[in-house]
């Protein structure tokens, strides 16, 4: 995939209010290629510009910060699975971003592995103390892999971390150069070939250690144009629900195999690794009514700690807009 999760952070200045879009202009929209998500076949059926009424552009991005960049200057009004980390460089650099809903959820697509001869697993975890570790630093995997040596009780100052991109790391696990390796995609299927996760994505989410992706937008367009918004958020809940259903996937899922540049097989396999959550479930407390700006709270605290985000708001919560969604939750 080309799709980047990692900091370095970009540094955003001269920033602009994004402008909102008119029937004369349309809407822009930024995405990911290689990144296949339901919506995409309301993108590709026209579906979005049907029920709007006015013509939607579609950019592709391959990383979250390029999409920061484009909203700050006026260019995309709404950006579709943009990552936590760069969602917090930015609003953190100052840019006036709202989370207006979560894109996907992926526990089971960004986890930790470790070696099957260990056979350790979450019930004797406090023997990987003194082992050697695969960790893409400064990532979300990093995160996740000390949120879940928090969950277990691991002390992971006696472990030797690596700073390893997953592909590295895939590679390091499988000659056994390291105990344990962390990443995503599809180098976290290749070593699934070679170990265990401790906790499955489910079991990850029930303690509240998450992986998701937001679709933000610039408070200024969200003020300025909350009819649009909704009504393009609805279309969304509905391609999400329509894919959920199942009865359709034989339907769909060539339309947005094709829409990201993907081969069917490959597309179904990450796209299977995807939760996309409905709309009631949004609104609750686990996800965008209280932990996810916990969680993002959390994970900002993190980098800045290590450097990546040199400051920090008072409540990345405090960005979270749930009116859109509520309105289609009522309708």
């Amino acid at each position: 995939m080309t799709r980047i999760f990692s900091l370095p952070i970009l540094a955003l200045s001269g920033l602009i209010t994004g402008t909102a879009a008119s029937a004369q202009d349309g809407l822009t929209v930024a995405y990911f290629t290689e990144w296949p998500m339901p919506f995409q076949y309301a993108k590709a059926e026209g579906i979005y510009d049907e029920t709007l009424g006015l013509p939607v552009n579609w950019v592709r991005f391959d990383s979250g910060t390029a999409m920061s960049a484009a909203m700050a200057a006026g260019n995309v009004q709404i950006a579709i699975s943009q990552g936590v980390l760069p969602f917090i460089g930015a609003a953190s650099a100052g840019q006036d971003l709202r989370i207006v809903d979560i894109a996907a959820s992926y526990a089971d697509n960004e986890n930790c592995v470790v070696a099957a001869a260990l056979e350790i697993d979450a019930e004797n975890a406090a023997e990987l103390e003194g082992t050697r570790v695969a960790v893409p630093v400064g990532t979300g995997a990093q995160y996740t892999f000390l949120q879940l040596m928090e969950h277990l009780e691991v002390d992971t100052s006696t472990m030797s971390i690596v700073d390893m991109a997953p592909a590295e790391g895939a590679a390091a696990f499988s000659r056994g150069d390291v105990d344990m390796a962390c990443g995503w995609g599809g180098a976290l299927g290749r070593m699934m070939e070679y170990g265990n996760v401790l906790l499955t994505g489910a079991e990850k989410e029930e303690v509240g250690i998450l992986s998701f992706d937001l679709t933000t937008t610039m408070a200024g367009f969200a003020t300025s144009q909350p009819g649009l918004l909704e009504e393009f958020l609805a279309v969304t809940a509905e391609m999400n629900a329509k894919w959920n259903a199942g009865e359709d996937r034989a339907e769909m899922l060539p339309v947005i195999a094709q829409d990201a540049g993907m081969e069917d097989a490959t597309a179904g396999e990450v796209i299977d690794d995807f939760t996309f959550i409905p709309v009631d479930a949004l609104l609750s407390e686990k996800w965008l009514g209280g932990r996810v700006g916990s969680y993002i709270d959390g994970a900002a605290a993190f980098f800045h700690e290590h450097g990546s985000v040199p400051t920090l708001l008072p409540s990345y919560g405090d960005l979270i807009i749930t009116a859109p969604l509520q309105d289609i939750a009522t309708n």
